[in-house]
């Protein structure tokens, strides 16, 4: 599914211009400390609550709910990462960088300077078959051209991925480790080495915690256990964002404002959505203004709404599983190529 421009939508520079100077108006761009320090204080706690519960607990069965938790840790300490990535808790990019690497690399073992990158290409592009990193065709397809082209895993899964989309997940937060160990070896990530040290300080600090507690095999059971769910909690944090919306190409010229909108998912589902997925849920708004703090987000949300409306852009927002049904079904119909033709 492409996007249709039109030459009047391409003279619309100005639109996010207009959109942009209304929202500063309202002081939603200003920094909210005292939010983040009790977000911060609250994933804190939980994060190390959980390692304490897992010590306490020591070998017993009871530790597989305590990996659940801890998954839940994990991905709410990435969910600050993220904020940290895009400023929206400080004005110092050294002081972002330096909590990013302690959030990132330390406590949950992803390269807080690789998926920056990766992270900052997506939202220049979002969806876009040819520069967003999120949509590129190395398990799962996103598109029939792709599908046409696949070759090797992406053909074999294509065929039934909407299927194996969950299953998949639970090999998210192995997959973002050793992507984060393979990207120590391009030179154009900055201080790879302070990055590998603590990559490799979080391995040795969380299998060695793991293993002095738990015998072998429960260890194993564990941390299958705490990286399944890990991963799991966050594909169905970001799928929602853009899996499903239209996909772009090098025909469709669109501005900023609409590149954006187009491409982007809002989730319903109130104050329990809002804090599981870190704000995420308000998905249009954040790629329009990513520096914006995430609690801002949501009074935010009926301006762009309004706005978009004044336009005749289309904004799109529902539940969250019927999020997830969409994403679905969009993986579903952009692989029937490969069900159709079996070589």
């Amino acid at each position: 599914m492409t996007v249709v421009d039109t030459p009047r939508a391409r003279e619309r520079g100005s639109d996010f211009a207009k959109l942009s100077r209304r929202v500063a108006q309202e002081g939603l761009l200003d920094k909210r400390p005292g939010y983040y320090v009790a977000r911060i204080t609250l994933v804190a706690a939980l994060f190390a609550g959980s390692w304490a519960a897992f010590a306490m607990i020591g070998d017993s069965w009871w530790q597989l709910p305590v990996a659940v938790l801890l998954a839940v840790a994990f991905a709410q300490v990435t969910l600050l990462a993220h904020d940290l990535a895009h400023g929206q808790i400080s004005r110092s990019r050294r002081t972002s960088r330096a909590a990013g690497l302690l959030a990132g690399n330390l406590a949950v073992g992803l390269s807080y300077g690789w998926w920056m990158d990766k992270h900052t290409r997506h939202h220049a592009n979002p969806n876009h078959e040819d520069h967003d990193p999120d949509v590129s065709p190395d398990i799962l397809v996103w598109s029939e051209k792709q599908a046409e082209h696949s070759r090797g895993i992406a053909r074999f899964i294509g065929r039934r991925q909407a299927y194996l989309f969950f299953p998949l997940l639970t090999l998210e937060g192995l997959n973002l480790k050793v992507s984060s160990f393979r990207a120590l070896r391009r030179a154009s990530l900055k201080s790879r080495g302070l990055e590998g040290l603590l990559l490799t300080a979080h391995v040795v600090l969380y299998l060695g915690a793991v293993l002095l507690v738990l015998p072998l095999p429960m260890a194993l059971l564990f941390v299958a256990v705490h990286q399944a769910c890990y991963g799991v909690y966050l594909g169905c944090t970001f799928a929602p964002n853009h899996k499903g919306m239209p996909v772009l190409t090098a025909e469709d010229e669109l501005d900023f404002l609409r590149r954006q909108v187009l491409t982007s998912r809002n989730v319903r589902g109130g104050r329990f959505v809002n804090t599981a997925l870190g704000g995420l849920n308000f998905q249009i708004e954040h790629h329009l203004f990513p520096s914006m703090p995430t609690a801002n987000l949501r009074r935010a949300q009926p301006i762009v709404r309004e706005y978009c409306e004044s336009l005749g852009v289309d904004y799109v927002e529902c539940g969250l599983f019927e999020s997830w049904g969409q994403a679905l079904r969009h993986l579903h119909e952009v692989g029937r190529p490969l069900r159709e033709v079996r070589t």
